[in-house]
């Protein structure tokens, strides 16, 4: 694995965005390699708790190592967070969640993981290698039409057509050795589209639609979304770093929805706008949204897409 520094994106300003109080519970949704969590400790007092959790357990080693009597350390998916949370009886009680969307340097870094095609690995493409099937078994036996769905769906990608249909069909007349690693399918995809036609390499999106389809993501966002009102405090923040439109559209929704209830009322009942807010009082504040500065994107160059959203618990 590369042993490269990792730089975790947006870091202040999603630190900031909690607002942290030193006695305060706070949640690290997604410890990846710890940055965000090291300096939320840093925030805390000697009364504060930080619940840190991830479903991939690479992630889980690496947080054990740090010794904190204030960290609670615990492998599990976020879109399970609310009934780990009512199970410790903290149901309502967390000051702060934080969620980062993007992809670790321990998944994306090691080729092993099936994860980046800038190295040869394994079609694998599993957050948690230890549960679920991986992308070499799906794409084996997916019908033709059923990958260009899941290209579309999730990579918005234009050629999806063609490129499932290659796919498909080299799987079909190799069935005895399928697609089993990412330098075969990016060449693959490679194959399909002019590299002249694309500002990235063209299996970014192909990689990136696989990848959601197979750990189930957008999925996992809106469970964690919807269950994070129940989990927070009153004033309670919520900040979610997201890396790619569809889960920023989630994010943004989620929290438009939840500070604006007007729209989600019918417009012609018979009822005034202040009877309406009375009976649908908001649920959040919306906040703010940030993204990279120049500065951070020229060293960090995987931040030039993060948005980071956050809003604050009302009732």
């Amino acid at each position: 694995m590369n042993k490269k520094k990792y730089k975790s994106v947006l870091l202040n300003e999603a630190i900031n965005s909690l607002n942290i109080k030193k006695s305060g519970i706070y949640i690290d949704a997604t410890f990846g390699t710890g940055g965000h969590s090291k300096l939320i400790l840093s925030h805390l007092g000697p009364y504060g708790k930080l619940i840190a959790i991830d479903r991939d357990p690479e992630a889980i080693e690496i947080a054990k190592k740090i010794k904190d009597k204030r960290l609670i350390i615990h492998n599990l998916c976020f879109s399970k967070l609310f009934k780990f949370i009512k199970f410790q009886k903290l149901e309502g009680k967390i000051n702060g969640i934080l969620l980062d969307l993007g992809m670790s340097s321990i998944q994306l870094d090691n080729p092993k993981r099936g994860f980046s095609f800038m190295k040869d690995g394994p079609l694998d493409m599993r957050m948690n290698q230890q549960k679920g099937e991986t992308a070499k078994k799906w794409l084996t036996y997916a019908k033709k039409k059923d990958i260009e769905k899941i290209l579309k769906k999730y990579g918005e990608e234009k050629y999806a057509k063609k490129i499932a249909k290659n796919i498909f069909y080299y799987n079909q007349l190799n069935k005895n050795d399928p697609l089993n690693s990412t330098v075969k399918l990016k060449e693959l995809i490679n194959k399909c589209i002019s590299i002249k036609k694309r500002k990235k390499n063209p299996a970014t999106k192909t990689f990136q639609a696989i990848r959601i389809y197979i750990n189930n993501e957008l999925e996992e966002i809106k469970k964690f979304l919807k269950d994070s009102l129940n989990i927070l405090a009153t004033y309670g923040r919520l900040s979610v770093i997201s890396f790619h439109s569809l889960e920023d559209k989630l994010i943004k929704s989620f929290i438009t929805n939840n500070s604006n209830i007007l729209l989600n009322i019918p417009s012609k009942l018979p009822i005034t706008e202040n009877e309406i807010r009375k009976k649908f009082p908001k649920k959040m504040k919306k906040l703010g949204k940030v993204k990279a500065t120049k500065n951070e994107i020229s060293k960090n160059p995987r931040s030039r897409s993060a948005i980071l959203r956050f809003a604050e618990k009302i009732k």
